[in-house]
């Protein structure tokens, strides 16, 4: 769609300012190259100029001051005559330069260059600009329709932005007029082209300007013109280095020029950045009326950024004493208010300023330098400072750790000293219980010793048998517990070093306690026992004393009667025993009793805390809830935002795709070209069949690997070839371009040729529209 060229400012002003701006001076470095047409009219220019200058009633005429006196009548009569014939003139010259660009451009660039500063005509400016940058035929123009067609993820920015471009012109004024439609037009278009910068909000009022004065296709020629060779690309990018630069490069020339200045803005932490960066960024098109902004632009076109900083300077220049009186907030409004409408009626005044400031482009360049080395000293600072912040908090977390364990440690150095004392005081116990042990033992010894006296029944000798198996049993029973004793000693050691926590404390000190009396026990178990053995070694004492007289019938009976005794008192240990071992089994039941009881109100007190922290969380999971369903909305629209991404990134890929399949298949075709009409030759002076061959098989794997390199990268392995590697020759994807419509490309041999490979031929393809392409590509059956 496009849309018809509009005039920023139709007042006389304009008209006047392109009629002051033709050239005053006399090209004397291009007279030679100049017709003699060319230079009778820039002498009745130059003439018509002098006449206006020295006609001082008719420039208070024209500057809006009408009075009724018939001498300024008579002065605005003339001036008009003059203006009329000044117009006429000025149109003739433009119109030959636009006829005859390239010869300007290359031979009369300082001239052309002059005229461009004294003000381009307004009906020529569509066609001087599209020549100064050089946009009159691009590619990009034939993809405009198209790309219309396409949505762009920016289009909600630039819906917003729209209504905020230019409000008080007429072409855009009113919500959905043609000029913010046109407007929506190209600035979509662009963020299709350039992803990367996509939409940013200043380079509306630049696409604006150019909208009115030309239709929408040539004005996005020109926008994209500009953005890729004046460096606005660079100060629209994300990141915005170049506006930085910019910034910084009018700061030196501040501070070496202005120092006064300089240093009361720094006084007043005025940064160059709140009022020059709109300079940069719009060209100035938002500070000063569109009559003076449109002859910045005029010069940029041809100068690039210099003149930005030119004007930027001669503005600061003009108004520097008035603004080192001003604070903050004044300097503010005056930048608002003041200074855009200083130069509204003598923007010639402003050109003349600005092209008097000093404007060095080899000391531009150092401070390019120097600000990358800058970016690059504090990107260097950023990461090491990333670094550091990185190892710092990795420390602060090993402090933490290394201070928990070492309260942890303290925890269970205190646990293992009070463990270590019970078992001191257990082992003591186990000693007592060993040495006792030892005098049973020995008393037994000699018994034993004693056994073999013949003065002895053997009724004796055998109860005193008895009783020895019996003392063994009980001493292997008392070992037994002791070893046992000292194998759970070692396993609470054990557990007491792996296992701090106080649960298992308690459980071991309740432990102790109950292997405390089971010691208790065993040790009374023993004394019994060595009572027993007492009154055994009594009783033998006196059937010892007994022994030494003969043996009568009475005697016979007492010795009877005194075995059954003996009988009856080791039935009756036997019974004690047994007694024993049953109320050591009732004291293990109750120690065990104890400890479940003990463990059971500890769970119930673990409950009782469960219920309380379960009532805490229930009033949690309200406040989680509502978190959580404000979690989904932010999650929703994330989504939203994640899938405008990836259609944003997909469309960047398929373009890319598209573009490289077409680059590709470009170099394909004129590699087989050129190799085909090399091997060519070289085939009709030869004739044996063996050298064709080879030659036939050589193309065909120049054919692949040009169609198909990334196929060759990553070949299947060919059927029935297992841990063999594929080749370019083996399998219809190794070395065979029967198929090279698979990939997109067109067959390049003729109708019916044969594609030589390792293993056979096959018949070419013809031309023509290609058949669907495989579900699955892969080594061919029967290849």
């Amino acid at each position: 769609m496009a849309s018809p060229a509009v005039s920023p400012d139709s007042s006389s002003h304009e008209a006047l300012s392109s009629v002051n701006s033709a050239p005053a001076c006399s090209p004397t470095s291009d007279s030679e190259n100049l017709s003699p047409d060319e230079l009778e009219l820039l002498a009745k220019l130059e003439e018509q100029n002098r006449l206006l200058e020295a006609d001082s009633k008719s420039m208070r005429s024209m500057n809006g001051s009408r009075r009724n006196s018939g001498s300024s009548l008579v002065s605005s009569s003339s001036a008009s005559s003059n203006l009329s014939h000044l117009e006429e003139d000025t149109w003739i010259l433009w119109g030959r330069i636009v006829n005859e660009w390239d010869e300007w451009r290359k031979k009369k660039e300082k001239l052309l260059k002059e005229l461009i500063r004294k003000g381009i005509p307004h009906h020529f400016r569509a066609i001087v600009w599209q020549l100064l940058c050089s946009a009159t035929d691009m590619p990009v123009k034939n993809q405009y329709s198209e790309l219309l067609k396409m949505s762009s993820p920016c289009e909600k920015l630039i819906r917003r932005d729209i209504a905020r471009t230019y409000p008080e012109h007429e072409f855009f004024k009113g919500q959905d007029s043609l000029g913010q439609e046109v407007l929506f037009n190209v600035m979509k278009a662009y963020s299709l082209v350039d992803r990367e910068v996509g939409y940013c909000q200043g380079s509306a009022f630049i696409v604006g300007l150019l909208l009115m004065q030309m239709p929408e296709e040539e004005a996005f020629c020109v926008f994209v013109r500009l953005m890729q060779e004046y460096r606005l690309r660079e100060l629209f990018k994300p990141s915005m280095a170049e506006l930085g630069l910019c910034i910084y490069q009018f700061e030196y020339m501040l501070q070496e020029q202005l120092p006064e200045l300089n240093i009361h803005f720094r006084s007043q932490s005025f940064l160059t950045s709140m009022y020059a960066s709109s300079w940069f960024l719009t060209l100035f098109l938002t500070t000063f009326p569109l009559p003076v902004a449109t002859r910045v632009f005029d010069i940029f076109m041809y100068e690039g950024l210099e003149i930005v900083f030119r004007v930027g300077m001669a503005l600061l220049q003009f108004n520097q004493a008035e603004l080192v009186q001003l604070d903050m907030e004044g300097m503010s409004q005056y930048f608002q208010k003041v200074i855009p409408h200083q130069f509204d009626s003598c923007p010639d005044k402003l050109i003349l300023r600005a092209f008097q400031v000093k404007y060095n482009p080899k000391k531009m360049k150092r401070l390019e330098k120097e600000y990358a080395a800058i970016k690059n000293k504090e990107m260097e600072e950023q990461i090491e400072i990333k670094r550091l912040r990185t190892e710092n908090r990795l420390l602060k977390q090993r402090i933490e750790t290394l201070e928990k364990g070492q309260v942890t440690r303290a925890q269970e150095a205190e646990e293992n000293y009070i463990i270590k004392r019970e078992l001191a005081v257990v082992k003591q116990r186990c000693s007592s219980a060993t040495e006792n042990l030892q005098r049973a033992q020995s008393t037994i010894r000699q018994l034993q010793d004693q056994q073999g006296n013949p003065r002895f029944s053997e009724e004796f000798v055998t109860h005193l048998e008895t009783e020895l198996e019996q003392s063994r049993l009980r001493e292997s029973e008392t070992l037994g517990a002791l070893k046992e004793m000292q194998d759970k000693v070692l396993d609470m050691e054990k557990r007491s070093s792996l296992l701090p926590d106080e649960d298992n404390v308690v459980r071991l000190q309740e432990e102790l306690q109950a292997l405390a009396l089971r010691e208790a026990e065993a040790v009374k178990s023993l004394t019994e026992l060595q009572q027993q053995v007492k009154d055994l070694s009594d009783s033998w004492q006196a059937g010892r004393a007994g022994g030494r007289w003969k043996e009568s019938p009475r005697r016979s009976n007492a010795n009877a009667l005194q075995d059954a005794v003996l009988a009856a008192r080791l039935r009756e240990a036997q019974a004690q025993a047994e007694l024993r071992a049953l109320r050591q089994r009732v004291l293990q039941l109750e120690t065990q009793g104890q400890i479940q009881r003990t463990v059971l109100g500890r769970a119930e007190q673990t409950c009782a805390g469960l219920r309380e922290q379960l009532r805490l969380a229930a009033a949690q999971s309200k406040g989680l809830q509502a978190q959580l369903s404000e979690s989904h909305r932010k999650h929703a629209e994330a989504q939203c935002k994640s899938k405008e991404e990836v259609m944003a990134v997909r469309l960047r890929e398929a373009d890319s795709m598209a573009a490289l399949a077409e680059m590709r298949q470009r170099v394909a075709e004129l590699e087989i070209q050129r190799e085909e009409g090399m091997l060519q030759g070289q085939l009709n002076h030869s004739d044996a069949a063996q050298y064709i061959r080879q030659l036939k098989d050589h193309i065909d794997e120049l054919k692949a690997e040009v169609r198909h390199p990334w196929v060759l990268r990553r070949r299947p392995p060919a059927p029935g070839g297992a841990g063999r590697p594929v080749t370019r020759t083996q399998g219809c994807w190794g070395g065979c371009v029967q198929h090279p419509w698979v990939l997109g490309l067109p067959c390049p041999a003729p109708t019916g040729a044969v594609c030589p490979t390792s293993r056979g031929c096959h018949p070419r393809v013809p031309r023509g529209p290609p058949p669907a392409p495989p579900a699955c590509p892969g080594p061919r059956a029967g290849a």
